[in-house]
């Protein structure tokens, strides 16, 4: 069972130059404080940074895929039930690094944001 599997993220939209995921807000996303933990967040920031980053290099670097280098998350307002929907759009989407930022909401409020960089690495084969 893969990590989205286990939270229960769904795939919305992935394309090029948007990407968007969804969680709906469990017992099991939830820190001892009764909102949602912030690991969370980061989570759908670089799940949805990475499907969209994946998806440009199928149509610009097929040979290559993005994987995360680095995260940088503001978490904004706290979430207590509900769903979580991930936002996320490049910034700037290049040889080899990628970077994309992404939102986060709860109904139509603005909960984090984050600033996703990938970098983009020669595929290898499988044995």
């Amino acid at each position: 069972m893969s990590l989205l599997d286990y939270l229960g993220i769904k795939t919305v939209k992935v394309t090029a130059s948007e990407t968007v995921i969804a969680v709906k807000v469990t017992a099991e996303l939830m820190q001892p404080f009764g909102i949602v933990h912030g690991g969370v967040n980061a989570t759908l920031a670089e799940t949805a940074a990475s499907l969209g980053a994946n998806c440009w290099l199928k149509e610009h670097l097929p040979d290559y895929n993005a994987v995360g280098l680095n995260i940088n998350t503001q978490h904004l307002l706290p979430v207590r039930e509900g769903q979580i929907r991930a936002v996320a759009r490049p910034v700037h989407c290049g040889r080899r690094i990628q970077s994309w930022q992404v939102w986060t909401y709860n109904q139509q409020r603005l909960t984090s944001q984050s600033l996703v960089t990938l970098v983009n690495n020669k595929s290898q084969g499988r044995s």
